[in-house]
C-alpha cells in the first residue's frame, strides 16, 4: 500500500516559524518520526509552496498508485478551490490534518475548502495527527 503525505505552503518552515503554534520540530523531524513507526505501507513525502506543484502531485494519483493521502495544505486550506477541484478530478481519498487547532485561531482559519471531501479531519494534535491518520488508513485497509 502506498500513501502520500502531502504538506503545503510554509510547512517547510516548521521548526523556524511560530514555535508557540507549530512547535520546534522541522518537517524533516516529522518524516523521521513517521519512518520510525515502521508502518506496513510505503510512505511518500511531498511538500510544495506552489499550487501548481501540489496539483501536479495530486493528478499523479492513479499513475503512482496511491491508496490514500494525508494532506496538510497549510494556508491553501482556507483559500484554494483549484486544489479541491484537482482532488475531485482524480477521486483521491485523503485525511485532512492540521498541526494547530485552527478553530482556536483567527476566524478565517475556521473555514476549510477540503473538510467536506475528506474521509476525516484531524486538527490540533501536532505531529500526532499525521500518525493518527496513517494508523486509521492501515486499520481501514485491514477491515477494522
Amino acid at each position: 500500500m502506498k500513501i502520500l503525505v502531502l504538506n503545503g505552503v510554509n510547512l517547510d518552515m516548521l521548526g523556524k516559524r511560530e514555535a508557540g503554534i507549530y512547535g520546534s520540530e522541522s518537517l524533516e523531524d516529522l518524516y523521521k518520526r513517521i519512518d520510525s513507526l515502521e508502518l506496513d505501507a510505503e510512505i511518500e513525502y511531498f511538500q510544495s509552496n506552489s499550487e501548481e506543484g501540489i496539483i501536479k502531485k495530486i493528478h499523479s494519483h492513479a499513475q503512482e498508485g496511491y491508496y490514500c493521502g494525508v494532506f496538510n495544505f497549510g494556508a491553501h486550506t482556507h483559500t484554494n478551490v483549484a486544489i479541491r477541484d484537482a482532488i475531485l478530478a482524480v477521486d483521491f481519498p485523503f485525511y485532512e490534518v492540521h498541526i494547530s487547532n485552527v478553530y482556536s485561531r483567527e476566524e478565517f482559519r475556521h473555514v476549510s475548502f477540503f473538510s467536506d471531501i475528506a474521509i476525516g479531519c484531524i486538527v490540533g494534535f501536532g505531529f500526532d495527527g499525521y500518525e493518527f491518520a496513517l494508523q486509521k488508513i492501515l486499520r481501514s485497509k485491514n477491515g477494522s
